[in-house]
């Protein structure tokens, strides 16, 4: 197939390879022409250290010329420019086939990303491809699980059959909203995670921040209409998992930096990558206010980033918090 992936991000590359290994031909396109310049020229990227990408693939900073005759588009561009780039692809015409591979939530409204797709772009059935997926190892073919998730399960299938391969297994699922909002959310536990390894605290810590995010992140999903089952599945508990305990997560880093006493402002500049789970945690603080959902993990470590918090202090509230039982 012909498949055009929007995005030169690290995620987006890796793709792009695992797409190439299995016979598609790949355009990729990035807004930065000097980007495309320096990938054509060099193969390389410093987000995938230690790869090669392929000369099959083909890059290109001209929009209407990456999605040109495509049989399917991959958006893989970071969660806030989705809109914008929608806004630009709507002008052309497109395949059926728009998957979404960005994790987060529209900042200024708090929808999920495949409603925003599915608005700007009159598509009635993206599908969002998403799981415990490090760029890093996936363009190196590692083994790796993902779930393609889509209202019509005809579809998933369809992207299920264009990415499996022995290195990259993909299972379908119809529960768009659950595998939406834990795969945003799990960014902020991430953050939180990091945060924790930043002060200094141990596992049994970390264990309890991922254990209780993730019930945080059910509550809301639930609330949001997501069904339970979706959360103990890979792109739940396994993607918060993978973000919670690698340090190729970009958001782990970040909050050790925070922890170490930075601002969100400076961890993001020597993290030098879209940290998605700092703009998340402002959308998940307005969703949990919206949908009325106690979100303690969530409240906290948005007065950390926005509040300037002492986090060593929120940890020491949390923990303080009136006896419940679980």
């Amino acid at each position: 197939m012909n498949i055009s992936v929007l995005g030169s991000g690290g995620w987006g590359l890796a793709l792009s390879i695992s797409l190439d290994k299995n016979g598609h031909n790949v355009k990729v396109w990035s807004a930065f022409p000097q980007e495309i310049k320096e990938l054509k020229e060099t193969r390389q990227t410093k987000l995938l250290q230690g790869v090669t990408i392929p000369e099959t693939i083909s890059f290109t900073a001209d929009l209407e010329q990456a999605v040109s005759n495509c049989d399917a588009i991959i958006i893989a561009v970071p969660s806030h420019v989705v809109k914008s780039v929608c806004k630009s692809l709507s002008e052309f015409q497109l395949p059926q086939i728009v998957i979404n591979v960005a994790k987060g939530f529209e900042e200024e409204t708090g929808k999920r990303l495949s409603e925003v797709i599915k608005e700007e772009l009159n598509i009635k059935y993206p599908v969002v491809l998403s799981g415990p997926t490090h760029a890093e190892e996936v363009a190196r073919g590692i083994p790796t699980t993902i779930v393609a998730a889509c209202e019509d399960l005809a579809f998933a299938e369809k992207v299920q059959d264009i990415f499996m391969s022995p290195e990259f297994r993909v299972y379908t699922n119809s529960d768009v909203v659950g595998v939406e909002v834990s795969g945003a959310l799990k960014n902020v536990i991430a953050l939180c995670a990091g945060i924790s390894d930043g002060i200094g605290f141990g596992d049994n810590t970390k264990a309890a921040l991922m254990t209780r995010g993730m019930a945080e992140i059910i509550r809301l999903g639930l609330a949001m209409g997501g069904k339970k089952e979706t959360f103990s599945g890979l792109t739940g508990i396994g993607d918060l998992i993978v973000t919670c305990t690698s340090m190729h997560s970009r958001n782990r880093r970040a909050g050790i930096l925070i922890g170490q006493g930075k601002s969100a402002d400076e961890a993001k500049e020597e993290v030098g990558m879209v940290v998605e789970g700092i703009k998340t945690c402002l959308c998940a603080y307005n969703l949990k206010e919206k949908y009325n959902v106690e979100m303690p993990i969530v409240d906290t470590a948005y007065q950390v980033l926005y509040h300037n918090k002492n986090a060593k202090e929120a940890v020491t509230e949390l923990m303080s918090r009136n006896k419940k039982h679980e």
